[in-house]
C-alpha cells in the first residue's frame, strides 16, 4: 500500500504542464487535430450564443433587482452558474483543443469559517472565477460569430489553407481560455489552500493544548495537591509521632520524584531541551532509545535547520516511533534524516507486519496535514506483511532565515 500527500507546490507545476500540450505544427493536410479545431470553430457560435444570453439575461436581471432584497443573491447565485458554465468550457477546450488547465479551487474552501449568510454571501459575489467567467461568456459573442463565418466559408472556399485558419483562430481561443478560464497565476489556488491549511494549524494547536491541559490536570497536578496533603499531615504529627511523620515525608519524597518526572516528560513533548541545545542527532537518538524496538539513527545535516523545521521533523519522527511501538510488531528499526537541496528529508523503516494507512486510527492522517500545511510532503508504503517505509519531506529554512 502506498499512500502520498504531495506538498501544495505541486500544484503549479502541473498547471504549467498543461499549459505545454500543444497540437503539432499546421500542414496542408486534414489530421485528427485539424478536425478537432474545426469542430470547435464552428461549434463557438451556439455555445457563445448561449452564454451570452445567459450572461446578460441573469447579471441585468440581477444589477436592476440590486435595490430589493434579491438582487444580490439572484448575482451571487448567477456567478456560480457562471463557474459551470466555465467548467463547460475548459472540458470542450480540453477536448477539441488539447488545452489542459487546472480547474479553480472551490468556492467553499474560501469560505471556511463563513459567518453566517451575508459574510458567505459577500465571498460569493467577491469570486473572482465567476466574474471572469462571466466576462469571457460576454465577449465571445463576436468572436463566436467571426470564426463561425469564416470556418464554415473556407470549407467551401479556401480548402486548401484552412488548416492554416483553423490553427490561427483556434490559438486565439486557446489564449482566451487560458487568460480568463484558468487559476489566476495560481494565486487564487494558493490563497484556498493556505486558508484550508491554516484551519488544520488551528486544530492542531488546540488539540495541543488541550492534551497538554489534560496532562497537567490528571498527571503532575493532582499528585502536587496529593503531596502538599501530605506534607500537611506530616507536620501536623511532626511532634506527636515522628516517626509516623517520617514515613509521610519519605512517602512525600517519592511522590516528588514522580511529580517531577511527569513535568519532565511533559516539557519533552512540548519541546525537549535536548533539541533546542543539541540539535535533531541528540535527540532523536533519545527518542530512539525509548522505543520498544532496536532503532538505528542516522543524522546526515551540514547544518540545523530553523528551530520550527527541527521541531516538526522532531515530532514527526516521534511519532512514526510511538506507532513502530505500539502497532508493528517489528524486530528492528531505523531512522535516516539527511538534506537535499532545499529539502530535509526523513525516512523511517520497520520491519513489522506493515498494512498502515493514512485512516488506520494510527495518527498518519494527521502527521500527513502537518506537513502539508508548510509544503512538506509524507509518503507512506506499507505492504500487508511489511516492511513499512515512511518518507518525509520538509522545506529547509536556514536559522539565520527566521533570525530576524
Amino acid at each position: 500500500m502506498t499512500q502520498r500527500i504531495p506538498s501544495q507546490g505541486t500544484t503549479a507545476a502541473r498547471g504549467a504542464a498543461g499549459q505545454d500540450d500543444r497540437p503539432p505544427p499546421a500542414r496542408l493536410a486534414y489530421d485528427r487535430h485539424t478536425w478537432k479545431e474545426i469542430a470547435h470553430l464552428l461549434a463557438n457560435l451556439p455555445v457563445a450564443l448561449l452564454g451570452f444570453t445567459y450572461v446578460v439575461t441573469v447579471f441585468s436581471t440581477g444589477l436592476g433587482l440590486t435595490v430589493t432584497v434579491i438582487g444580490f443573491p439572484l448575482l451571487a447565485a448567477g456567478l456560480v452558474g457562471a463557474r459551470q458554465l466555465g467548467r463547460l468550457e475548459r472540458a470542450r477546450a480540453r477536448a477539441l483543443l488539447g488545452v489542459r488547465i487546472e480547474e479553480p479551487s472551490r468556492l467553499r474552501l474560501r469560505l471556511r469559517g463563513g459567518g453566517g449568510f451575508f459574510p458567505r454571501l459577500w465571498m460569493q459575489l467577491k469570486d473572482p472565477v465567476g466574474w471572469r467567467t462571466a466576462l469571457y461568456e460576454f465577449v465571445r459573442l463576436p468572436w463566436g460569430v467571426l470564426t463561425f463565418t469564416v470556418t464554415l466559408v473556407s470549407l467551401f472556399v479556401l480548402w486548401p489553407v484552412l488548416p492554416f485558419i483553423a490553427r490561427g483562430l483556434t490559438n486565439a481561443d486557446r489564449a482566451m481560455v487560458r487568460g480568463l478560464l484558468s487559476p489566476s497565476d495560481e494565486l487564487e489556488r494558493r490563497i484556498a489552500e493556505l486558508e484550508s491549511d491554516r484551519g488544520v494549524v488551528v486544530d492542531t494547536a488546540a488539540a495541543d493544548l488541550r492534551r497538554i491541559e489534560r496532562d497537567l490536570h490528571d498527571g503532575a497536578q493532582a499528585r502536587l495537591v496529593n503531596l502538599a496533603m501530605g506534607l500537611g499531615l506530616a507536620k501536623e504529627k511532626v511532634l506527636e509521632d515522628p516517626d509516623a511523620a517520617a514515613a509521610m515525608v519519605e512517602e512525600a519524597h517519592g511522590e516528588v520524584k514522580l511529580a517531577l518526572q511527569e513535568l519532565r516528560d511533559l516539557a519533552r513533548g512540548i519541546h525537549p531541551a535536548v533539541l533546542t541545545d543539541r540539535g535533531l542527532d541528540a535527540a532523536l537518538s533519545s527518542v530512539a532509545s525509548r522505543c520498544t524496538v532496536p532503532v538505528k539513527v542516522t543524522v546526515d545535516l551540514p547544518e540545523r535547520p530553523a528551530a520550527a523545521i527541527e521541531g516538526i521533523a522532531y515530532f514527526t519522527v516521534s511519532e512514526l516511533l510511538q506507532n513502530v511501538s505500539k502497532h508493528s510488531r517489528a524486530k528492528s528499526a531505523s531512522v535516516d534524516v539527511w538534506r537535499t537541496d532545499t529539502r530535509l528529508l526523513i525516512q523511517v523503516w520497520d520491519d513489522g507486519h506493515g498494512g498502515a494507512s493514512l485512516d488506520g486510527g494510527t495518527g498518519m492522517k494527521g502527521l500527513a496535514e502537518r506537513l502539508d500545511a508548510v509544503d512538506g510532503l509524507f509518503v507512506l508504503e506499507s505492504p500487508e506483511g511489511g516492511p513499512t517505509t515512511v518518507t518525509a519531506e520538509l522545506p529547509w529554512r536556514d536559522r539565520s532565515e527566521t533570525a530576524g
